[in-house]
């Protein structure tokens, strides 16, 4: 339970609710389209399965989420006030990408998250309506995290951990923090494949129109400002 500030001032009531750690994250996803327990962990990849238990079930509380059961699956909604806190997650998101942006150090790389994020990106209406598999390779990281596929499949994309048994139709090598300074905007796509910085191999049109699916973050268009520290 957050500690409240003591004050009745409606900033001070709603910063108890949003600004509770987790909290922002997790309503992040929602706003993204998760529904489901697990979405949201892919999403929120440090947070442990109870504490996200616990902050779901404060949110609910709070009137911000609800729980429903659907075919026998639960998942989660935001209410009315929680879509209210859609506008706010996005001008987080750019004031973050504009004013606090990631030094790209290694606490920040999160290669989880970042394949989640393009996953929910990649424009799937420029694939075959075949499943085409793509491989990808953070070649500075050890075994356990080092390949992740996504499986696209008429219009449907699953990020996988473990090889999803299928061919390979295009795989894409880069160190982590490349790839996610690729991913925010910081480095173009098309240099670093003419550079060979990024290395990608397999099928061939997909090569050809990858600066188009490979759709970059949200915020991708968003310029850092210098601040004035003085």
């Amino acid at each position: 339970m957050t500690k409240s500030y003591g004050q009745f001032c409606p900033v001070a009531t709603a910063a108890e609710v949003f600004c509770e750690r987790w909290n922002p994250l997790i309503i992040r996803e929602l706003v993204s389209g998760c529904e489901t327990f697990n979405e949201i962990r892919m999403g929120v990849t440090r947070i442990s399965p109870s504490l996200l238990s616990s902050r779901l079930k404060f949110l609910e509380r709070a009137g911000v989420v609800r729980r429903i059961e659907v075919e026998g699956r639960v998942r989660y909604q935001l209410t009315q006030a929680g879509e209210q806190l859609r506008p706010l997650i996005m001008e987080l998101g750019i004031w973050g990408q504009r004013w606090a942006r990631s030094d790209m150090s290694k606490r920040h790389l999160d290669p989880g998250y970042l394949m989640w994020d393009i996953r929910r990106r990649i424009d799937v209406s420029l694939f075959p309506p075949e499943r085409v598999v793509l491989q990808f390779e953070f070649t500075d990281y050890a075994a356990k995290q080092r390949f992740w596929w996504l499986v696209i499949n008429n219009g449907e994309v699953d990020l996988c951990r473990t090889d999803p048994g299928y061919g390979v139709n295009f795989s894409i090598s880069s160190p982590l923090k490349l790839l996610t300074q690729v991913w925010m905007g910081d480095r173009s796509l098309k240099q670093v494949l003419a550079d060979s910085q990024v290395q990608v191999k397999g099928n061939a049109t997909l090569r050809r129109t990858m600066t188009s699916w490979f759709t970059l973050s949200v915020v991708s268009d968003i310029r850092p400002v210098e601040l004035d520290r003085n």
